[in-house]
């Protein structure tokens, strides 16, 4: 009888903390406040764009016909492509959910979305970033049942895609066509690429892969509006140019792929005519 016992208090208490544990899980959804304005893309954001995108958006506002008491989320996930953000499963989904184990984080959030005071987040960690349900892409987790529910949603991805993407026009299309699925149809939508690197290598085959995915949201039927960061200015102001990049103590290039928070200021000010005109044109505006 006293094993009988303990049985039934063992069950009870299993049952109450498997109950709590998806309560809380629940809560930490339901009291999340989403954004109006989100922007979500790779680690340029993480390693410097982050900061630089809530000002432009928070400055030039009115003239993108954004409602200046709009609130603005800023994410970037390290190592990520678009493709991870529709990924169920695997490696793709594992960019986006697995703790990284040197720095214990993957992401850089700013904005609303982050209150901590430490930019540096780990994805699946937190009432903001509850992206990573069983069975499910991270997009789908975003936007299911409204948790994260912006007006306007912004895409900043190139990285970690170039090589696919330019080596693929189907590859690139298959990429959006499954965003496109995961993404409400409803929700206004800019997808743009990130800044240019240091070096014409990186530089070259980064255009050939903003040609093919501006091909692939074309064919898709214009579901988001386009923005080209690979323009003749972006270019000029970034490749070769060492001092719109992290440097070694000898004054050499550390990093040619992420450039610093002041050359992001640039970037948004170089595209800035494009990305307004994007989101008037998505807000009917």
């Amino acid at each position: 009888m006293y094993n009988d016992f303990k049985k039934r208090v063992f069950l009870t208490v299993s049952v109450f903390l498997l109950s709590f544990g998806t309560n809380e899980m629940s809560f930490a959804k339901e009291g999340f406040q989403s954004p109006d304005i989100l922007v979500l893309g790779d680690s340029q954001l993480s390693f410097g764009a982050g900061v630089a995108f809530v000002e432009f958006l928070k400055k030039n506002g009115k003239a993108c016909s954004l409602n200046p008491n709009w609130s603005v989320g800023v994410l970037g996930v390290r190592s990520s492509s678009l493709r991870a953000w529709t990924a169920k499963d695997g490696g793709g989904k594992k960019a986006i959910c697995d703790v990284d184990p040197k720095w214990k984080v993957n992401a850089g959030s700013f904005g609303v979305i982050n209150t901590t005071g430490n930019k540096y987040v780990q994805i699946g960690q937190g009432a903001a970033y509850q992206f990573c349900d069983a069975g499910k892409s991270p997009f789908q987790s975003m936007f299911d049942g409204g948790y994260y529910n912006p007006k306007i949603f912004v895409m900043a991805f190139l990285g970690n895609a170039t090589e696919r993407w330019a080596s693929s026009e189907a590859d690139a299309l298959d990429d959006v066509k499954q965003a496109m699925q995961d993404i409400p149809s409803d929700l206004p939508c800019i997808f743009m690429t990130t800044a240019p690197g240091y070096t014409a290598k990186i530089n070259n085959e980064r255009q050939r892969a903003q040609n093919n995915i501006e091909k692939a949201f074309k064919t898709a039927g214009k579901r988001c509006t386009f923005v080209q960061g690979y323009t003749a200015a972006t270019i000029a102001a970034n490749q070769g140019n060492a001092k719109k990049f992290r440097l070694k103590p000898d004054g050499t290039v550390k990093d040619p792929y992420h450039p610093t928070e002041e050359s992001a200021r640039q970037f948004l000010s170089l595209i800035r005519g494009s990305l307004c005109n994007a989101f008037k044109t998505e807000l009917g505006g």
